[in-house]
C-alpha cells in the first residue's frame, strides 16, 4: 500500500486532496430494526485478515505522513448501515462479500433469526459498520 500512496502522491496536483474512506474492524453489531426499535441480536467476529488489513492501512498512512507526502487535515468516524429484508438475504450477502473479513457464529445467527421472526412485519436486519474518513493534503 505504501507504493500505491507514493504513486498517488506523484500524480496528485500540488496541494491536492486525497480522501481515505474505509470500514474499520470492530465486531460490528447486528440488529433487528423495526419501526419502533433497534434490537441488538449479536456481533460479528473480526477475522485475522480484516484486522491485519486495518493495521497495514494505518501503518501505510503513518509512513506516508512520516515521508512528508501528505498531512492529515481532518479525520472523523461515522456509522454506515447495511440493511437486509430477511436473515437468508443477509447471510447470502455476508457469505459472498464479507467472508474474508468477518465471521458470524451459529448462536448469533439463531438470535438474528429469532428476533426477526417475532418482530413486526416491517422488520429489517442491519449491520452498523464503523467508517473512517480522513482528508489528507499533498505536501
Amino acid at each position: 500500500m505504501v507504493h500505491a500512496l507514493n504513486e498517488i502522491h506523484r500524480v496528485l496536483a500540488p496541494d491536492g486532496i486525497m480522501i481515505d474512506l474505509r470500514p474499520l474492524a470492530g465486531n460490528w453489531p447486528m440488529e433487528v430494526a423495526t419501526s419502533r426499535d433497534f434490537l441488538e441480536a449479536g456481533r460479528v467476529s473480526d477475522s485475522p485478515t480484516g484486522l491485519e488489513d486495518d493495521r497495514a492501512a494505518n501503518e501505510s498512512m503513518t509512513k506516508a505522513g512520516t515521508q512528508k507526502w501528505f498531512i492529515r487535515q481532518r479525520e472523523e468516524y461515522f456509522p454506515f448501515f447495511y440493511y437486509w429484508d430477511s436473515p437468508n438475504e443477509m447471510k447470502e450477502y455476508v457469505d459472498e462479500h464479507w467472508a474474508d473479513f468477518i465471521t458470524i457464529d451459529e448462536t448469533t445467527w439463531r438470535n438474528v433469526r429469532s428476533q426477526w421472526a417475532v418482530a413486526n412485519a416491517d422488520a429489517r436486519l442491519r449491520v452498523r459498520v464503523k467508517m473512517l474518513i480522513t482528508r489528507w493534503k499533498k505536501i
